[in-house]
């Protein structure tokens, strides 16, 4: 992985996790948070929308758009979790 891709990387994994933060409300982590919450949603939307059927185009949009989903799935398990 180059640096370029790697820049790249962290911009999606920074837009999705904020995007996320906007969607569901009472989160705000920051610029690293964000990459982290971010990067953790790509790798769960990479297993879970396939395994329910749902293909997002590629390139830059499309990977925003799949991180930010489960982003989103990993916000709401954690609200779900914190407060029970």
């Amino acid at each position: 992985m180059g640096i370029g891709s790697l820049i790249i990387f962290l911009l999606i994994g920074a837009i999705a996790g904020w995007l996320a933060g906007m969607i569901i409300s009472g989160f705000g982590f920051g610029l690293l948070g964000n990459i982290i919450v971010g990067i953790i949603g790509a790798f769960i939307a990479g297993n879970v929308l396939p395994a329910v059927g749902i293909q997002i185009g590629g390139g830059l949009f499309g990977s925003i758009i799949h991180a930010t989903i489960g982003a989103v799935l990993l916000l709401f398990v954690v609200k779900l979790v914190k407060k029970a």
